[in-house]
C-alpha cells in the first residue's frame, strides 16, 4: 500500500508542480479547474490500484527488498557492503529500464565500532548489554572501570555536575516520542563531557523493548572533550536507576574499540523518467540505501528505497509519462547525518528552480495514513485534493510540516517537500 501512496503522489504531483505549488506562487488556472482536471485521473489512479494489488505488481516491491537485504546484508557508510549495495541497485535500476540512471560521487565517514562490551561489577557482576553509536571514540585498550551517576535528564545531569566528573552518566530519560527523546543520544556525549563524565550510557530511544539496545548517531562538539558513548537497554537503565535511588553504590566497566578512518568515496544513485512536456522539472522521490551494522537495513531504509523504485516501476510498467521528470535519489551517508544528500543539494542547488517537490521515506514501511506537506497554503489545497484519489486505501489526510534528513536543505529554501505519515498497528 505504502509504495501505491508515493505512485499517486509522484504521478500527479508531477503534472502540477512547479510555480503553483512555490510558496507565494499563483495559479494558472482556476482551483475549480484544477479539482476538475484532478478528478479526471480517477482512472488511472484505479489502474495503479489494480497493477500494484492484483496484477504482476503483486509483492514486488517485497520480494525485490527480501533479496536486496538476504544479498548484501547490512550496509554502512565506508564499508564495502555499502559499495556492493550501490553497484546492485545501479545494475537492477537498469535493468528495470529506468532513464537516466547514473552515479554521483561523494564522500562519507568510515566508522566501524569494533569489539565492545559492558560489565556491571557492583553491587554484583553483570552483563550489560550495549551498542556503540555512531562515530563514538573508543575507550583506552584497557577500558574504562568508574562508577555510576544515573540522570533522568540534561536539566538534572547540570544540576549534579560536581558528582558527575569522573563518572560513567546513565540517562534514563522517559521515552516521550522519538523526535523529542532522540536528543538524549545525539547530545547525550558532549553534555556529560561538560561536566567532566568519562563515558556516557544512554537508554534506549525506543518505546519497547526485549533487552536489545538500539544503535543510531551522535554528535561531538569541537570545543568539548569526546568520550565514549553507547546505547543500552530499557531494562538495564531502569535496574540501575532502581539501584541509584535505594542508593546503591553502581560500578561498571566499560570497554570499545571503535575507530575512525579517512572519510571514503561513495555514491548517490540516481534514476528518471524523463517528463514529456518540462523534462527540466523535477519531481524528487528518495529513501536511502546505507544502514547500520547490527542488522539488515530492511525497515531503515531498505523499505523506504526499495518501495520509492517501485513508485517509478508502476508508472513505467503502465506505460505512464508524467509531464515533469520524476527522479529517484537513493541517498549513501545518511545514517552519519545526510552526508549524501547535503553534497547533492551544494551540487544542484544552483537549479533549485527547477525542483518542483521532494519526497521522503524514511519513516519505516507501515500502513500509510496521509501525507506531511511543507509548503504554501495554496499548494496545500491542491495536495488536498490530489489525496481524495487516495481513498480507496484509506490514505487521505494532509498533515502540517514535512520533515526529512535528506529533503530539509530543499524544504528551507523554499521547495515543497512531503513526509509520508504511517501508521504502526
Amino acid at each position: 500500500m505504502k509504495y501505491l501512496f508515493l505512485v499517486f503522489l509522484m504521478n500527479l504531483l508531477s503534472q502540477y508542480a512547479g510555480k503553483p505549488l512555490r510558496r507565494g506562487g499563483s495559479y494558472p488556472k482556476s482551483f475549480e479547474d484544477i479539482k476538475n482536471e484532478i478528478a479526471g485521473y480517477t482512472d488511472i489512479a484505479k489502474a495503479i490500484i489494480d497493477l500494484a494489488v492484483h496484477g504482476k505488481a503483486q509483492n514486488r516491491s517485497y520480494e525485490r527488498l527480501a533479496v536486496f537485504a538476504d544479498t548484501i546484508g547490512p550496509r554502512l557508510s565506508g564499508s564495502k557492503n555499502l559499495d556492493a549495495a550501490i553497484k546492485y541497485m545501479f545494475s537492477a535500476l537498469q535493468k528495470d529500464g529506468l532513464e537516466n540512471v547514473h552515479l554521483e560521487p561523494v564522500k562519507v565517514p568510515h566508522w566501524e565500532r569494533g569489539e565492545e562490551f559492558a560489565m556491571m561489577l557492583e553491587p554484583r557482576n553483570q552483563s550489560i548489554a550495549i551498542l556503540g553509536l555512531g562515530n563514538s571514540v573508543a575507550t583506552p585498550p584497557e577500558g574504562i572501570t568508574a562508577e555510576v551517576i544515573v540522570v533522568t535528564s540534561f536539566d538534572e545531569l547540570h544540576k549534579r555536575s560536581q558528582e558527575a566528573k569522573g563518572k560513567i552518566v546513565v540517562y534514563n530519560e522517559p521515552f516521550i516520542s522519538y523526535g523529542e527523546t532522540v536528543q538524549y543520544r545525539v547530545r547525550g556525549a558532549v553534555e556529560a563531557a561538560k561536566v567532566g563524565a568519562v563515558a556516557s550510557l544512554i537508554r534506549s530511544i525506543t518505546s519497547f523493548s526485549i533487552h536489545s539496545p538500539h544503535t543510531g548517531g551522535q554528535s561531538y562538539q569541537p570545543d568539548v572533550p569526546q568520550i565514549p558513548t553507547a546505547c543500552i537497554s530499557v531494562e538495564d537503565a531502569e535496574m540501575m536507576s532502581r539501584m541509584s535511588l535505594r542508593g546503591t553504590k553502581i560500578v561498571v566497566h566499560l570497554k570499545m574499540g571503535a575507530k575512525t578512518y579517512p572519510d571514503s568515496p561513495s555514491f548517490n544513485t540516481v534514476a528518471e523518467i524523463v517528463g514529456s512536456k518540462y523534462p527540466e522539472q523535477i519531481v524528487l522521490v528518495s529513501g536511502h540505501l546505507d544502514s547500520w551494522d547490527v542488522g539488515q537495513g530492511a525497515m531503515d531504509d531498505g523499505g523506504g528505497a526499495f518501495i520509492s523504485w517501485e513508485a517509478l516501476s508502476l508508472i513505467k510498467d503502465l506505460g505512464l509519462r508524467p509531464k515533469r521528470t520524476l527522479r529517484l535519489v537513493l541517498w549513501t551517508g545518511e545514517e552519519q547525518g545526510g552526508i549524501g544528500a547535503k553534497q547533492y543539494y551544494q551540487l544542484h542547488k544552483e537549479n533549485i528552480s527547477n525542483f518542483d517537490i521532494v519526497m521522503e521515506s524514511d519513516e519505516g514501511t507501515f500502513k500509510p495514513s496521509g501525507l506531511g506537506f511543507t509548503g504554501s497554503a495554496k499548494a496545500r489545497e491542491i495536495v488536498k485534493e490530489i489525496m481524495t484519489l487516495l481513498l480507496p486505501i484509506n490514505a487521505t489526510d494532509v498533515y502540517d510540516n514535512a520533515d526529512g534528513t535528506d529533503i530539509d536543505y530543499w524544504m528551507r529554501d523554499g521547495v515543497p517537500g512531503t513526509e509520508l505519515y504511517l501508521r504502526s498497528s
